[in-house]
Order: C-alpha cells, then structure tokens, then sequence
C-alpha cells in the first residue's frame, strides 16, 4: 500500500438514510488480532452501531466483527464494546454537543488507512419522515433527468 491509501471496508449506508450527517471525525479502534484479520477480510457489519462516552472515553456499540475462522481460541465477542482512540478534546466536544442539541455520534464508514483500522464516525442528526421522503424525490428526480439525457444523446 502506498502513502495515506485508504481501502474501504464497510459503509454505514443506514446512517446516511436515517440521519443528517453535520460534522465528521476519524478515530482509531482498539483492537484485538483475530479482529483486524477479520476486518481485512471485509466481514464487519455497521448497520444498528453507535457510539457513547462513559468516563471520558468513546466506545463503538453494536459494530459487528465476525469471529475469524482461523481463530479457535482467541476469537472475541464479536458485539463486544470497541474503544475509538480520539484525543480528549474531541471526546469532549463531541459528548458536549450530543447532549445539548440533542444529537447522535453514529459509524459511517469502516476504512483500512496505513495498515491501521480506522473508523469515521458522524456527528448526526435524525431525520424525519419528510425528510426521508423529500431525499427520495430528489434523487428519483435526478435519475429521470439522467436518463432523459442518456435517450437524448443517442
């Protein structure tokens, strides 16, 4: 892998639908060595995860990692709490702001950056069924526009 070379693994793409994305950070995962093999091998799911702090530390809960088949003994839980690696000041910020505004730190996106794991997650706030509505307008909107022009180009 060459410098900063992300590899994609997993996507939260359940967050994108259920919440407005307004800030987003990258943190590092606390790990255990069947859990990165199983991670390179893509089989991580973020669909129902979220993050909290308890005692001045963030947590990811509901990241599914699945028990690498090689494992035997030293396979984890694979719903167990993952500690995100954030500085303190980041912590801070985003628990201060979650509880004010009423707003939700969600995964996004699980990536491979450097040979490290790495987790983006959002600053997010939910969305209403309106909402969710009026984004699908758009983009059934945009896809008859595309294919108006690709009929048009022919």
């Amino acid at each position: 892998m060459g410098k900063d070379e992300i590899k994609v693994v997993a996507r939260n793409k359940k967050a994108y639908h259920d919440y407005f994305v307004l800030d987003t950070y990258e943190a590092g995962i606390e790990l255990y060595g069947t859990e990165i093999k199983s991670i390179r091998g893509g089989r991580v799911n973020l669909k129902d995860s979220f993050c909290s702090v308890d005692n001045g530390e963030m947590f990811a809960i509901g990241m599914h990692i699945s028990p690498y088949e090689q494992g035997n003994i030293f396979n984890r839980d694979p719903l167990r709490k993952k500690r995100l690696l954030l500085h303190k000041k980041e912590i801070m910020r985003l628990f201060g702001q979650s509880r004010q505004q009423g707003l939700s730190i969600v995964p996004l996106e699980l990536y491979i950056k450097n040979g490290r794991a790495k987790l983006q997650i959002g600053l997010c706030k939910g969305k209403k069924l309106h909402d969710k509505r009026e984004v699908a307008a758009k983009r059934d909107a945009q896809r008859a526009i595309e294919r108006t022009i690709r009929e048009r180009g022919r």
